[in-house]
């Protein structure tokens, strides 16, 4: 009879159940948070096909090159090129970057590290602006010392800083680690692309410190961001 009495009492408790309870099913964890990213290397390659110059005149992309080819063009918030690229190793002395490897070496950089030191070609991705000269002053476009840059090219985008001067006459150059990191041999000897590579430099911005990679990438992709929403 206890049985009975004690069966019955449960199925009534059963009965009585919240049907939330009897039915819940298991939370699903939360999704995770998008990460926001830069614009992409077509986004960005729209907005400079056309070229509003602001040289005087137009570089070459070489020394040995007796055409000049290249203007500096202006936009809403940057100024961009479009150029090869050769290969800059001057700085610290690494592995990849001394005079052995570097014919033309220099060990210091026209830009410093926060600690002093010159950059270091073959770890910091930074690109070289030509030295003022009638042609183009830098700095009168509002550029200047660790600026933030993205470079493109074959569908990559790499954000840079401004971390060397170079000829008056010439432009199209970045460091080993800017070559390397877009997939173009970074080689001080026979690296660099003869073609195919943007770079657009973004008026009034500064990377701090000017060696803090991952500070450059944040900026710049912020930066582009405004660019292409801007032109």
């Amino acid at each position: 009879m206890r049985k009975l009495i004690l069966l019955a009492t449960l199925a009534l408790a059963s009965a009585m159940m919240p049907a939330t309870l009897a039915t819940a099913a298991p939370i699903a964890p939360a999704a995770p948070a998008t990460v926001e990213a830069g614009p992409t290397a077509a986004q960005l390659l729209a907005k400079t096909t056309s070229c509003r110059q602001i040289s005087n005149g137009k570089y070459k992309t070489d020394e040995d090159v007796s055409g000049k080819t290249v203007a500096v063009c202006d936009a809403t918030g940057a100024v961009f090129w479009k150029a090869d690229m050769d290969i800059d190793c001057d700085g610290q002395r690494t592995t990849q970057c001394n005079e052995d490897t570097d014919c033309c070496f220099q060990d210091d950089t026209a830009f410093h590290q926060s600690d002093g030191k010159a950059l270091n070609a073959a770890k910091l991705p930074y690109i070289v602006v030509p030295s003022s000269s009638s042609i183009w002053k830098y700095t009168s476009s509002q550029l200047k010392g660790g600026g933030s840059c993205a470079v493109i090219y074959n569908g990559k985008v790499e954000y840079a800083v401004i971390g060397d001067t170079g000829p008056s006459q010439i432009i199209g150059e970045a460091s080993y680690a800017t070559a390397k990191d877009l997939g173009i041999n970074p080689d001080p000897s026979n690296g660099g692309t003869d073609s195919g590579v943007t770079y657009i430099c973004f008026k009034n911005s500064a990377v701090s410190p000017i060696e803090n990679h991952a500070n450059a990438v944040s900026k710049g992709e912020s930066l582009a961001t405004t660019f292409v929403n801007n032109n």
